[in-house]
């Protein structure tokens, strides 16, 4: 059985998308899933990166797509009233509930759908109470050790190589986005691919490096 660790936040639509699609990708196939919150805005802030729907025109692009994609795989979506948003209120809940920096299925569930199923904003106090009082987490979402997992799930991820969500970690590699559930399953099928220099060798392109 392999064992798969998703990075994951919520204000990505992309990483609502893999999840709802993540059973139908990998059906048959033996594996386990941790589902590992993560600060998308620090991981983009390490590489010195804007994200997707901060850049005038792939504003645009990554809400079209993404509701195109939704429609594609019969997921339904519904996009928030504002995005981006602030996502930390919605990241602590959630390790609230859980332990050691991980979330279970049903807790991302729950959080994925308030804000991916709702035309409404994400985190408006309200909705955040009725989220909470859904939930019963078992921690206050405002306790240090909360925003300690947080950061430590993000530091860890930078430090495995992630750079965007959703990321799917298994073994030494990473799988990075919705688009990349085939090439997911492909590997843990044991696709002979995966060992040749098509993907080793990939880091070694030589090309220009622009000044930051």
């Amino acid at each position: 059985m392999k064992h798969i660790t998703f990075h994951l936040d919520f204000v990505s639509p992309y990483a609502y998308l893999a999840f709802e699609q993540l059973p139908q990708a990998l059906l048959g196939l033996s594996y386990r899933i941790d589902y590992r919150p993560v600060l998308f805005g620090a991981i983009l802030a390490h590489y010195g990166q804007l994200g997707p729907a901060e850049v005038p025109g792939k504003r645009e692009w990554t809400y079209r797509q993404v509701q195109w994609l939704a429609r594609q795989h019969g997921i339904p979506l519904h996009l928030p009233a504002t995005h981006p948003f602030n996502p930390l209120p919605l990241l602590r809940l959630a390790l609230a509930c859980g332990d050691g920096g991980l979330v279970n299925r049903w807790a991302c569930e729950t959080v994925l759908r308030h804000v991916w199923l709702s035309e409404a904003d994400a985190v408006d106090p309200q909705r955040l109470a009725q989220l909470r009082a859904e939930l019963a987490p078992r921690r206050d979402s405002g306790d240090a050790e909360v925003k300690a997992e947080l950061r430590a799930n993000t530091d860890a991820a930078i430090a495995a190589g992630v750079f965007g969500v959703p990321a799917l970690a298994v073994d030494d590699r990473l799988f990075w986005g919705f688009d990349a559930l085939p090439m997911l399953r492909a590997y843990l099928e044991g696709d002979a691919w995966f060992d040749t220099p098509a993907w080793h060798e990939a880091g070694q392109r030589p090309g220009v490096q622009r000044a930051r």
